[in-house]
């Protein structure tokens, strides 16, 4: 069943790109929206900031974790 998933994924590139970028941005859409109705749902621009602040500090806490495998 492998062997012919991937005979299919090569010759269908662009079908599984476009399907997969549908995927990511369907999960993100749901993850911003949920964001929206519980984290400081009378607050928007609170909201935002938390966002931005938690979210660069997981990048920032993730590239030293990977910094430090290398």
């Amino acid at each position: 069943m492998f062997k012919k998933m991937k005979g299919f994924k090569t010759k269908h590139q662009i079908l599984f790109a476009i399907i997969i970028g549908f995927a990511v941005v369907a999960f993100w859409r749901g993850v911003w929206g949920i964001l929206d109705t519980y984290l400081f749902p009378n607050n928007y621009e609170l909201s935002s900031w938390v966002s931005l602040i938690s979210g660069l500090f997981v990048l920032i806490v993730t590239r030293h974790a990977i910094k430090g495998l290398m």
